[in-house]
């Protein structure tokens, strides 16, 4: 069965673009290669934050819940920071956000290493890590893609960003981890901030082209003319755009939670602490596969449908986890797993919004959409460290993810795959009113 396309349907509206050119030395594949780059790189660096609970707790004398907070407030902020992100990279481009993210979130690492006290911590790996990374990961590199690359790239692009994403924390754990046994883990994030420093050089390939270049011609129901709080309005009235909102909270909540919990859940249960490094870096493998076929999935399946057999998958894999002892063997098996089901949630997500509005806000509402994500992070690592606190066990959280993944399955099943209903404005523009 395929996707509805919003331009075979008469009474729909739909979006006729002119293919973006190659701009001197920024063709497309130089466009991917360091979009690549630089969601690997970010998200690498984030995913060893996890492998710095035990240890960072034990030399500060500070109990789980206080780096939980910071990781949580980290999340938080990452989300309410990118849709603003979103829509300066819509305004000026995505190259100068990135470089902005990327010089935050390399000073917010180090500042990490160094604090010495709770609030310093708070500001580091919470504030500028996390206001950092909505404007230097990879949401901003997909709404890049989105306006950069020909049509035909899209899709595959925005999966391939989403599995280097992936690659990146599949090299970035076990490297976190040798570097934390050889140097500390002081030194560690120092050494891992100078990486995350690379990003505004990367960030010069995804510069926009001459305005020319870059203008579209938009016919129907989304917004061209419109601006930014018109824009969101539309998108805030429209059901299956809030239906997509809603499951993508519960992704957050997934991803956040098993990153910063599972190295100490699998300490809890008596594991090697390399162990923990090499589950998280199993995940990021297999969400290579994962991210990369969902990316070309979603061009010839439905996309609601390929979301809701996602967390449908979640699910299933983590009852599995919880119903056997924990091993190395049902440790690598689960983060196999859950890997193919990681951040494969992104090219479908994306997508859709692509399909609801079109490219010109894109960096924006898919900000929007990624927001409630990080609402289900700040969730599922405060909740977590919470938990944990009280009762000295995961077993709670474990079980609302489950709860959690059974909502997502369902709720994506009624979005509906085409251009959304716009306002009258528009309509007018549209009809050359």
């Amino acid at each position: 069965m395929r996707t509805t396309n919003p331009m075979s349907q008469p009474d729909q509206t739909s979006f006729v673009q002119k293919e973006p050119a190659s701009h001197g030395w920024r063709t497309p594949w130089v466009i991917v290669l360091c979009g690549c780059l630089i969601s690997m790189v970010t998200f690498g660096v984030r995913s060893d934050y996890g492998l710095c609970v035990t240890p960072l707790s034990m030399t500060r004398g500070w109990g789980r819940e206080v780096f939980a907070f910071s990781i949580a407030l980290q999340n938080l902020l990452w989300g309410l920071g990118q849709p603003f992100a979103g829509a300066l990279a819509d305004r000026f481009g995505a190259a100068r956000v990135l470089a902005g993210g990327g010089m935050l979130y390399a000073a917010g690492v180090v500042l990490t290493a160094t604090a010495t006290d709770p609030l310093l911590l708070h500001l580091g790996a919470g504030v500028m890590v996390g206001l950092g990374l909505s404007g230097a990961a990879f949401a901003i590199v997909i709404a890049g893609f989105t306006r950069l690359l020909p049509t035909s790239w899209r899709s595959t692009a925005t999966g391939l960003a989403t599995a280097s994403g992936s690659l990146g924390q599949f090299t970035f754990a076990p490297l976190g981890q040798q570097f934390i046994d050889v140097y500390g883990w002081q030194a560690a994030l120092v050494i891992l901030a100078f990486g995350v420093a690379l990003v505004p050089l990367l960030a010069t390939a995804l510069a926009s082209p001459p305005k020319e270049r870059e203008s579209a011609l938009q016919v129907g129901a989304v917004i061209h003319e419109e601006r930014f709080i018109a824009a969101m309005k539309v998108a805030l009235r429209h059901p299956s755009y809030l239906l997509l909102t809603a499951g993508f909270f519960v992704c957050g909540f997934h991803v956040a939670f098993i990153t910063v919990h599972l190295p100490a859940y699998l300490a809890d249960n008596g594991a090697d602490p390399g162990l923990a490094a090499w589950s998280l870096s199993m995940i990021g493998l297999f969400n290579v596969i994962g991210a990369y076929g969902a990316g070309v999935l979603a061009g010839r399946w439905p996309r609601r449908w390929l979301l809701s057999a996602i967390y449908f998958g979640r699910v299933v894999a983590i009852m599995l986890f919880i119903s056997v002892p924990v091993t190395s063997w049902s440790t690598l098996a689960f983060a196999g797993a859950m890997g193919l089901f990681w951040l494969s949630t992104v090219p479908p997500t994306s997508g859709l919004v692509a399909v609801m509005f079109g490219p010109r806000h894109m960096g924006m509402l898919f900000g929007i959409v990624f927001f409630s994500h990080q609402v289900g992070a700040f969730l599922g690592v405060w909740l977590g460290g919470k938990f944990y606190a009280q009762s000295h066990s995961y077993d709670l959280m474990w079980w609302i993810s489950i709860a959690l993944g059974l909502f997502a399955t369902v709720v994506h099943l009624p979005i509906r795959e085409r251009a959304a209903p716009t306002s009258a404005h528009a309509q007018a523009v549209a009809a050359g009113q």
